[in-house]
């Protein structure tokens, strides 16, 4: 495991960890964009709460390579998700911000995987 890695991992892991925070608490930038997406209310607890076990799943994963494997894929599966629901919405200019968050992660893997 090198050092590159474990800063990678725990950068993807504070950025997931500040997005879940954003929609559990009820940032207004969250809600509007949610609301214009058209995103159900009933999903944003849950949404949420994916985020964060997906960066505890990060941080874990530096002791337990397997757990952090399935985080990042399901981070990766789940801002991909983000995207493809930005693309339906057509505010195709929003399409980067869930890219800014997915990219640590696949970063994370790549490095982990390579180690």
């Amino acid at each position: 495991m090198s050092v590159a890695h474990i800063v990678v991992t725990i950068v993807a892991a504070a950025m997931a960890g500040y997005s879940a925070a954003a929609l559990l608490f009820r940032a207004q930038w969250v809600v509007q964009a949610l609301d214009d997406y058209s995103v159900p209310r009933s999903w944003w607890t849950w949404l949420g709460a994916a985020k964060a076990a997906g960066a505890v799943g990060l941080v874990a994963g530096l002791f337990v390579p397997a757990v952090g494997i399935a985080a990042g894929v399901g981070l990766v599966l789940y801002f991909a998700g983000a995207v493809v629901t930005v693309i339906r919405a057509r505010w195709y200019t929003h399409i980067p911000y869930p890219l800014v968050y997915a990219a640590p992660v696949v970063g994370a893997m790549v490095l982990g995987l390579a180690a």
